[in-house]
């Protein structure tokens, strides 16, 4: 099942450009698989000066995570809640930017651990087969509906 990214923007908790991710390629219980094509945008929210460092690929990231978390609530019946990164680790960069890369970027969140109220992904970012960005990621979720 693949998502729109008017579907998947209804997901997240940001608007417009700051909605980062262009559609969601596959998912299931432990995994999505998103893309991204909007990295070399001169007008993308992140972009620092010229560039949109490598680090914003975390946001990406979270934002497939978000989508996920979301994705999982609509399969049970229930509603999203509202989580927070709590921690980022093990992060691991392989470009120092983002932009100029011509391939769209490919982002998958792995969840490793999951309870009610926390979650543990592990993530990855790439694009033509090329490793960007890895890392684990802990979400921490509010009690009550997004």
């Amino acid at each position: 099942m693949s998502l729109s990214r008017e579907e998947l923007c209804r997901c997240v908790p940001h608007a417009g450009s700051m909605c980062l991710l262009n559609e969601v390629t596959g998912w299931d219980e432990e995994r999505i698989f998103a893309r991204a094509i909007n990295h070399n945008d001169a007008d993308n929210p992140l972009r620092h000066g010229d560039h949109l460092p490598a680090l914003c690929a975390i946001e990406y990231a979270a934002q497939a995570m978000a989508v996920h978390g979301a994705l999982m609530a609509q399969g049970s019946g229930g509603a999203p809640r509202v989580g927070f990164i709590g921690s980022v680790r093990d992060v691991r960069l392989q470009v120092d930017h983002l932009d100029g890369i011509d391939a769209p970027l490919e982002i998958e969140a792995v969840k490793q651990l999951a309870d009610e109220n926390h979650s543990l992904y592990e993530l990855r970012v790439s694009a033509a087969g090329k490793e960007l960005m890895t890392g684990r990621a802990a979400v921490f979720l509010q009690s009550g509906e997004k």
